[in-house]
């Protein structure tokens, strides 16, 4: 950095015949064109030293290439400010728009230190295999908390910079201590993104739900597609998308089929004469399960939960590893269990009896299809 500032002095010396504005906007040129130069070229260097590495080293170095860029702009603009034949004003408004980039940058890189931090954390863990809740669990703490941090950082940052203006300093004061009248109206302006971003880090940690949680909001079934720092995106079993403030997730009752682990056990109901067979409709729903792939083979049941006058309740139960299995395995097992009573045992669907009193010594019941 000092042969830079060397040669930008002899550049201004060797053109001190020149206007001054000519001679200040050649400087600022070159130091541009020499830092976009220096960046174009070690860019190119690490791809190629790196092109047989994986795909995250690719996308490291893209996700870094415009940090680096700002950061190699800045500091070229610094020499070159000082050896520019400015004016004292003109120089000090060049040495405040350099301070304010140069909050800004470190901003942006503490945002994509966290960036990185948090795709290496998650390297280890894999969403889409079967047995993904350790996965979603940690998938999940770190988007919500690298959000949390990422809106911390902002609002720092746009601290320090409203801190050098001296006509907006006040309101950089108080986003950082949050004292005086400007930090009360800040604070009623940031009242529901503060509330989100606190229930936010409260389901990082305690973690009601987790991306792709099946849940059950507002009457419908879903599942968690996204969690951002202000809301939740909820992909509905038709595709629509229901989109909840992270605060309902706090204060508001719902149902999580996946809080623990992704198995499920299914209902499936029957209604049937009283006089049906229920030895034959646990075997048939025992040879039901064990013939579908979607069971899990943990749990097959059939119970009669209820008898009315003409009706008879049974409750048919089998597990599947995850809610749409589980789903698409009690459409079957009623299916098939539908199928079996019409071929095999229609006498047991349903039927209403009529007594009817033909003798006073005795009754003639007969039976009527419903």
């Amino acid at each position: 950095m000092d042969a830079f500032s060397t040669a930008l002095s002899s550049f201004v010396t060797g053109f001190a015949w020149a206007p001054p504005w000519l001679v200040s906007f050649c400087v600022i040129a070159l130091a541009l064109f020499a830092a976009l130069a220096t960046h174009a070229l070690a860019v190119r260097l690490v791809r190629r030293t790196l092109s047989r590495r994986d795909a995250f080293w690719q996308a490291l170095i893209a996700r870094t290439r415009r940090p680096t860029r700002m950061a190699l702009i800045v500091a070229a603009l610094g020499p070159a400010v000082s050896a520019a034949p400015l004016s004292a004003g003109q120089a000090d408004a060049g040495r405040h728009v350099l301070l304010v980039l140069f909050i800004l940058l470190i901003g942006w890189i503490a945002m994509t230190a966290l960036d990185i931090g948090a795709a290496l954390y998650l390297r280890g863990f894999k969403v889409d295999v079967e047995d993904n809740l350790l996965a979603r669990k940690h998938v999940t703490q770190v988007r919500i908390l690298r959000r949390a941090m990422a809106i911390l950082v902002g609002l720092f940052t746009l601290a320090l910079a409203l801190m050098t203006v001296p006509g907006v300093k006040q309101w950089g004061v108080s986003l950082l201590a949050a004292g005086g009248a400007a930090s009360l109206i800040v604070g009623l302006a940031l009242q529901p993104l503060l509330t989100n971003l606190i229930a936010g880090i409260q389901i990082a940690v305690t973690q009601p739900i987790r991306i792709d949680d099946a849940v059950i909001v507002e009457k419908e079934w879903g599942n968690i597609e996204e969690i951002t720092a202000t809301y939740v995106v909820v992909r509905l079993w038709d595709w629509r998308r229901l989109v909840l403030p992270l605060t309902y997730f706090i204060q508001t009752p719902f149902q999580n089929w996946t809080r623990e682990n992704a198995a499920l056990i299914g209902t499936a109901m029957l209604y049937v004469d009283p006089a049906a067979p229920v030895d034959r409709l646990r075997t048939k729903l025992e040879e039901i399960a064990r013939a579908s792939p979607l069971w899990d083979g943990k749990v097959v049941n059939l119970a009669v939960t209820d008898i009315r006058p003409d009706v008879m309740e049974i409750r048919c139960l089998v597990s599947a590893r995850n809610a749409p299995t589980t789903f698409d395995l009690r459409c079957e097992v009623r299916e098939k269990m539908m199928a079996f009573l019409r071929d095999e045992l229609p006498e047991a669907f349903p039927r209403s009896r009529l007594a009817l009193a033909a003798d006073p010594a005795r009754s003639v019941f007969t039976e009527r299809p419903s």
